[in-house]
């Protein structure tokens, strides 16, 4: 079976500041040649830094943002430069968590008119089929029908994310971006809202894009992930074998920094990075880890590695790798 979204090539420029008498343009490449292929009914995880471009990679699957260059393919179907009536329609089956769910909804309409609206706007639904789809979906996500006279700032920060959901999930969509689905949730609403996750994928087929900085989470949810530095995929494949053997030095790296409990603090092992990430305006030349990277040699910084198949089926893009093989 082909995959259910396909990205070729994908670039995602924004213009950056602008020098006083300088007629030079100059750009913030977000995203920089990103190709990844995500399988119906998996959780696909994406990790990296803030500002490595995982939330500039969803918005623009979603349609938020154009591309500047390549391909988004869903479904068999090139959506990224749609026309917007035909967007729209893509729209209803493609659907987006962020990460501040009260930021997303609007303050000023209860609950009741927050879930109906993407169904006014998405289907020729009568009022009453309207209303009994919104009490279906807030029931599916653990709230309650007194839930429809309230304001979203009356709910706490893991009923905001219920509300959210069902306000998606009204849709029937078949893939759903989750950006930092459980950022500001304490540990215990953290699980409850997870297992909320799984048990929604299974009872509604659903997909997932798993966008997060916890590394745990993503360990425990997806099947498949990549880690992105600076604009780029630096290493992809099966979740299991990145954490159990990771290949890339920035994978290393964000996996060396997860705590766990019992395990002893070995100083002779320093994996932390120094110095901050490039500025995306004025990326090095060749691999733009390698100012940060501890096991840089002399073709590092002026060869850019491609992605390129590994062992076990993983994508890695370092010449460590290479020359270790």
């Amino acid at each position: 079976m082909g995959p259910i979204l396909e990205i070729k090539g994908l670039k995602r420029y924004f213009h950056g500041s602008s020098r006083l008498l300088s007629k030079k343009v100059r750009w913030i490449k977000a995203l920089d040649d990103v190709s990844l292929q995500v399988y119906k009914g998996e959780t696909f995880g994406l990790v990296g830094e803030s500002g490595c471009g995982k939330s500039t990679l969803g918005k623009t699957i979603l349609g938020i943002y154009r591309p500047t260059e390549g391909s988004v393919i869903f479904k068999g179907r090139e959506i990224s430069l749609l026309p917007r009536k035909e967007a729209k329609k893509i729209r209803k089956d493609i659907q987006y968590v962020y990460q501040d769910p009260g930021a997303s909804l609007d303050p000023y309409w209860k609950v009741r008119k927050i879930l109906a609206e993407p169904l006014v706007i998405h289907t020729s639904l009568p009022k009453e089929e309207i209303q009994r789809q919104v009490l279906k979906m807030l029931d599916d996500v653990g709230l309650r029908e007194e839930h429809l006279s309230l304001y979203p700032h009356e709910f706490s920060g893991g009923q905001q994310r219920r509300l959210g959901l069902a306000r998606i999930l009204c849709l029937n969509p078949s893939l759903v971006i989750l950006d930092e689905p459980t950022s500001g949730l304490d540990v215990s609403v953290q699980a409850t809202i997870l297992k909320l996750f799984i048990e929604l994928k299974t009872r509604f087929h659903l997909t997932y894009i798993f966008i997060s900085h916890n590394l745990g989470v993503v360990r425990m949810m997806c099947n498949r992930m990549a880690v992105m530095y600076a604009g780029k995929i630096v290493e992809m494949g099966e979740t299991a074998g990145i954490f159990s053997a990771p290949v890339h030095p920035y994978t290393r790296v964000l996996l060396a920094a997860i705590p766990e409990v019992g395990k002893k603090l070995d100083r002779t092992k320093d994996l932390s990075l120094t110095g901050e990430p490039p500025n995306p305006e004025n990326f090095p030349t060749g691999c733009r880890f390698w100012p940060r990277c501890g096991f840089k040699m002399a073709t590092c910084e002026s060869v850019e590695p491609p992605l390129e198949s590994a062992a076990d089926g993983r994508k890695v893009a370092c010449h460590l790798y290479k020359n270790e093989s």
